[in-house]
């Protein structure tokens, strides 16, 4: 095992032996562009004489001084250093040099090509604070911080603590045009007590707008920051009134003041994920800046993520997980928590809808591959923790915590928290600890939903058993629940079951039950006498975490009229049905006919966003391939009917303008992308900002109508670092067997490839009309995976195993592939294995859907 992947037994035996209290870190930003200066002064007491070592990954050490006397450096193996410790009060100072990672792991550091600047910030989740300074770096190993920085003197230098006035320094900086450039210090102070991981640095010549919030510490100052090439885009009224929505709502709810002396939130480049919870110093992908008009769903999705952090500074910030077997501590109680915030206190009334059709959905794909886990999963080392960012840690954790709110009941949910937070405040926490005060606010044993619910993998499947008589009288009702063989665990569930009666143009809500479903079978004796209102559905309101099924009454009169639902019932039908379809249940082509029907009324943007994902997963892996042809062409001719009709400058036109170039492949719709992106037609009200024009080009290049001349100029009219990185996926989109080779060298040989360029040469890798350009790919994907593993970080060997599969090819050879290599590769990495795993269950469930749909 690599030095570098960290162990729980190692982890508990190092907290055992080592309590720290405080770093002293001082960086140099101005050495060079590959490497910077790195100088730690860690103190620490040892409980007893004994070997242990410090983290620092990736540099190199100059010296190292243990309690004032130079000891030997030439253990560090660049990951580990080596220490031997008297017990006792110690410290250590590390000196040395740290390493720029373009990976978005670490210290990254990026040149924007607009104007030739450097911008740096950190990445540290899960361990990656060992890549900037020698660190024990693990998350029961509080301490306070305190970090001088020597940078240019014209750039922003942002951490954890209120920013210092700068003081000049002697040294200069060559910029990368090759200019020398004062420099300055600054001298932060130091840190709550936390854990290494929510440290943070960052710094360049970022733009900033300053404005503050009201809060039970006081006035507490905030500050958005971003590139300069970005300021005009920043839409700094909004965020700033989501954030201060945020603070109000939390510290309310929780009846906990904000903990931190300021917050900043940077959004910085070619950042892997959406954000991250640095305490008091947010950073946040800057796909969030928008250039040009986007749906309202990636707007709604924007002010999701500022709460989910915001709400980190609680969850996992004040009170963190001792190992990372608890990361749902954070992850689960940060959704669950902002999504609350958005339903109740900002514009975003229906958040519950968009969770339901985009976290639920996350979740309940990843409840059903073998790779699944229990929410609270066997942790074993940081290899672990780094795949088990997925849907089960964020999506289903914080679904069955809302399951948990109707089971326990909110006010005694919310009294749990207060009671956590005000006893645990800076320290770390175990999953007991978080029950015990839930248990004791509610009055409720705990113990056996923890282990029905956090302790096992695996959904259940929740179907409606009716009989009627002659005139449609309900005569019993009852509610079956299933596992599979392999997670046989039935769960208990507080649920509603809902009643809709067609009126008119709608599905109208008539009665509600709610009822607690337990062992295989439940009654719901409220039901019979009744008439059969059209459609029941189970699990109405989505307060429970199940896949569910309909009635044939219900299934029935639903395809024949999908139309009429509210928003959370429409997305829970929607939800059943694609279920349904997954599961071999029901013909592919059938839901593509339930969608079509409903492209052109939906207005809910996260709605019409899961329709248009629905249709695109549909046509490409879950239809026999026999009919895909013709099915996807009148996907194509319904999506264009649809934009078309749209109303004008409406984010459903813009959504469903976005969908139609993706499906377009005939000369006529070719011609039409083509007026569209030159202006030569137009649908009213529609705006072609930049982004859609990248999206129209790049549907222009899939379809073999545009090509090198295209890109080039429309490169050079976004000369920015989106531009360069949509200019990659294009190429990689020419449909040519020489343009997906060029794809493969740089998306797999191509080592100092930037994180979200592999990203986009893998999307336009993927990108084709005709599967056969992928066919080469099955078995050089499974020859090079071991390799390329090896190589690279975590993130990135991960971003390319999942973004180099052929999944579009979806057949009995691409199944085998998997099979074989995973046969012969047991002794491989896990993360690796992991994700082939996966690949093969979504080959093996495509495969089934293909034969049902063609039966």
């Amino acid at each position: 095992m690599s030095t570098t992947n960290l162990t729980r037994t190692e982890a508990e035996s190092r907290s055992g032996l080592v309590d720290v209290a405080s770093y002293d870190v001082s960086l140099d930003l101005t050495t060079d562009a590959a490497t910077f200066g790195s100088v730690t002064s860690v103190r620490f007491n040892a409980a007893h004489d004994a070997d242990t070592f410090i983290d620092f990954v990736g540099g190199t050490v100059s010296s190292l001084e243990l309690n004032g006397e130079s000891i030997d450096a030439g253990g560090y193996d660049g990951a580990r250093i080596p220490l031997s410790l008297k017990a006792g009060d110690n410290q250590l100072v590390v000196t040395g040099t740290g390493t720029y990672m373009n990976t978005g792991e670490g210290l990254h550091r990026f040149v924007d090509p607009v104007d030739s600047e450097v911008y740096l910030y950190s990445q540290f989740e899960v361990a990656d604070c060992r890549r900037m300074f020698a660190v024990f770096d693990q998350p029961d190993l509080k301490a306070t911080f305190a970090f001088t920085v020597t940078a240019p003197a014209h750039w922003q230098v942002v951490s954890n603590q209120p920013t210092p006035e700068p003081v000049e320094s002697s040294q200069v900086w060559t910029d990368p045009s090759g200019n020398e450039r004062p420099t300055a210090t600054w001298k932060f102070s130091a840190t709550p007590v936390m854990s290494s991981y929510i440290t943070a640095l960052v710094a360049g010549p970022y733009d900033v707008v300053r404005d503050s919030v009201t809060t039970r510490r006081g006035e507490v100052p905030l500050a958005l920051y971003c590139r300069r090439s970005l300021r005009e885009y920043l839409d700094a009224d909004n965020v700033f009134d989501c954030t201060k929505r945020g603070f109000d709502f939390f510290e309310k709810e929780f009846d906990c003041e904000y903990p931190f002396e300021k917050y900043d939130q940077i959004f910085t480049p070619e950042y892997n994920m959406g954000a991250m919870e640095n305490a008091g110093c947010v950073t946040i992908n800057e796909i969030y800046i928008f250039r040009s008009k986007v749906s309202d769903a990636k707007v709604e999705r924007r002010a999701l993520t500022i709460l989910h952090e915001l709400a980190h500074m609680w969850f996992g910030d004040l009170v963190t997980m001792q190992w990372w077997n608890d990361l749902w501590l954070n992850e689960s109680f940060a959704e669950w928590a902002s999504t609350v915030c958005q339903a109740e206190a900002t514009e975003w009334a229906e958040a519950w809808t968009t969770f339901s059709i985009l976290e639920k959905t996350w979740a309940y794909n990843q409840d059903q591959l073998s790779s699944t886990h229990p929410i609270v999963a066997e942790i074993r080392d940081l290899e672990d923790v780094e795949s088990n960012f997925d849907g089960i840690t964020y999506a289903k954790g914080a679904s069955v915590l809302k399951q948990l709110v109707a089971y326990v009941g909110r006010e005694a949910f919310v009294q749990g928290l207060r009671s956590y937070f005000a006893k645990y405040a800076w320290g770390n926490t175990t999953l007991p600890q978080l029950l015990g005060e839930l248990a004791d606010a509610s009055g409720r044993d705990l113990d056996a939903w923890s282990a029905a619910w956090l302790e096992t993998a695996g959904v259940n499947t929740l179907t409606p058993k009716v009989e009627v008589d002659a005139d449609g009288t309900i005569t019993s009702f009852s509610i079956e629940q299933t596992a599979t063989e392999q997670l046989p665990t039935l769960r208990p569930h507080r649920l509603a079951v809902g009643c809709y009666e067609r009126q008119a143009d709608s599905w109208v809500r008539v009665k509600r039950i709610e009822v607690d479903v337990d062992g295989p079978s439940t009654s719901v004796d409220e039901l019979v006498g009744s008439k059969h209102p059209g459609v029941v559905l189970v699990n109405d309101d989505d307060l429970a975490y199940c896949k569910i099924r309909l009635d044939e009454a219900s299934l029935a009169a639903i395809v024949e009229r999908p139309d009429g639902f509210g928003s959370l019932p429409r997305a829970l039908v929607l939800g059943a049905l694609w279920d349904m379809t997954r599961d071999a249940q029901m013909r592919g082509r059938e839901l593509v006919s339930v969608v079509q029907v409903l492209l052109g009324a939906e207005t809910h943007a996260g709605i019409l966003r899961m329709m248009l994902n629905l249709l695109r997963q549909l046509t490409a892996l879950y239809i026999d391939p026999a009919a895909r042809e013709e099915i996807r062409a009148h996907v194509t001719a319904s999506l264009r009917a649809a934009a078309t009709a749209a109303e004008p400058g409406s984010d459903a036109q813009l959504q469903l303008t976005e969908a139609f170039a993706t499906f377009a492949s005939s000369d006529d719709d070719l011609a039409l992308i083509q007026g569209l992106f030159t202006g030569e037609e137009t649908f009213e009200g529609l705006v072609v900002g930049q982004d859609l024009r990248w999206n129209l080009l790049i549907a222009l290049v899939t379809g073999g109508v545009a090509g090198e001349a295209e890109i080039a100029a429309e490169q050079e009219r976004d000369a920015t670092a989106t531009g360069k990185e949509k200019a990659a996926c294009a190429r990689a989109a020419v449909p040519t067997a020489e343009a997906k080779a060029a794809a493969w060298t740089l998306l797999v040989d191509t080592p100092d490839l930037a994180n979200q360029t592999i990203e986009e040469v893998g999307i336009g890798f993927q990108r084709v009309h005709d599967n056969a350009l992928l066919t080469p790919y099955v078995d050089k994907y499974f020859a090079m995976l071991t390799d390329m593993w090896s190589t690279r970080t975590f993130h990135i060997g991960q971003s390319i195993a999942q973004l180099a599969f052929p999944v579009r090819l979806a057949s009995t050879e691409l199944l085998t592939g998997c099979e074989k290599w995973l046969q012969d590769n047991g002794s491989a990495s896990a993360g690796l294995v992991r994700v082939v795993t996966e690949h093969r269950d979504d080959v093996a469930r495509a495969l089934t859907a293909q034969a049902f749909d063609a039966s």
